[in-house]
């Protein structure tokens, strides 16, 4: 694994942005974007991912790094379970919720893997996780 110095570095939080950016698009429009309660908090909860990747990467330790990377994690099934509601009440295509959803789940399980990762590295440095 070749060396990461800056959270912009790592794929899961690409990864995030990316779910994030897909989620805008989303919710921009139609009935959605009248919809300002849920819009505002799908999008909080999309941006709550790659931020907790963010601020935990730029803490010292492995350990405060593993909490927020499980902050951000909720925040991906805070994602999901809004869009099957929206989903549900018309807001959004089956297609649509099915592929936010696929991309929304794979971040959930890198964040895994990486969170199992910092945990169990014997390394404990600043910033040097690869």
């Amino acid at each position: 694994m070749s060396q990461i110095r800056r959270f912009e570095d790592l794929e899961v939080w690409k990864l995030a942005i990316d779910c994030a950016e897909r989620i805008y698009e989303a919710t921009s429009g139609g009935r959605f974007g009248q919809d300002f309660a849920l819009r505002n908090q799908i999008r909080s909860s999309a941006i709550s991912i790659f931020s907790n990747i963010a601020e935990g990467f730029e803490r010292d330790g492995n350990r405060e790094f593993a909490n927020f990377l499980s902050i951000a994690k909720g925040s991906c099934g805070e994602a999901r379970a809004q869009l099957i509601f929206a989903n549900r009440v018309s807001h959004i295509s089956d297609q649509t919720l099915t592929d936010i959803q696929a991309r929304l789940e794979e971040t959930s399980r890198q964040l895994s893997r990486f969170r199992n990762y910092l945990l169990s590295s014997d390394y404990r440095g600043r910033k040097r996780i690869g």
